[in-house]
């Protein structure tokens, strides 16, 4: 595969200032590096912008560019607030723990932890209105190949029906217990 990992995602931002302020000090990311410019390189259009890198563990970025000239961001309204996210990996539950109890702390509110079988997440907002989850993975070796087995047959019957197919109900027993 020619595709080796992600280099970066980016995302608009509301203030610069504000936005290296909550991904260093609420998540502790290494605020990595800046580029200005007043024309994009890829289309040549004049549009001022600031587009800062924050880097990860692994070496990839998450990124933001603040557009000064164009006009207040928005969101897809008609897409619910909880599908467009951006989930990043913690290594353990001890840490997804002690990251919730931090972000609270900076008058952050946070949901969860949510108990997904193949992995537990908290979500929360950044002051941008992006939605965040902080995901440790509990996947087994074996859960991922019982789910790789069946995504087919799920494919196929979702497009026929839209509706959820049950050839892994495994992976919602938790939840249904719960219910």
């Amino acid at each position: 595969m020619d595709v080796k990992g992600l280099h970066h995602v980016a995302y608009r931002c509301k203030d610069a200032r504000q936005t290296v302020d909550f991904y260093t000090r609420v998540l502790g990311l290494e605020y990595t590096m800046a580029v200005a410019e007043d024309r994009v390189p890829s289309t040549q259009e004049e549009s001022p912008y600031f587009h800062l890198f924050f880097r990860m563990d692994d070496g990839s970025f998450v990124a933001f560019f603040e557009l000064p000239e164009s006009p207040p961001m928005g969101r897809d309204t008609a897409t619910p607030p909880w599908v467009q996210h951006l989930a990043l990996r913690v290594a353990d539950e001890e840490t997804l723990l002690k990251c919730k109890r931090h972000i609270e702390s900076c008058g952050v509110e946070v949901l969860g932890p949510i108990d997904h079988t193949i992995c537990k997440s908290i979500y929360f907002f950044d002051p941008n209105g992006h939605r965040l989850e902080l995901a440790w993975s509990t996947a087994t070796a074996e859960m991922v190949g019982k789910l790789a087995g069946v995504r087919d047959l799920m494919q196929a019957d979702w497009e026929k029906t839209k509706r959820a197919p049950h050839h892994a109900d495994w992976v919602h027993q938790k939840a249904l217990a719960g219910s």
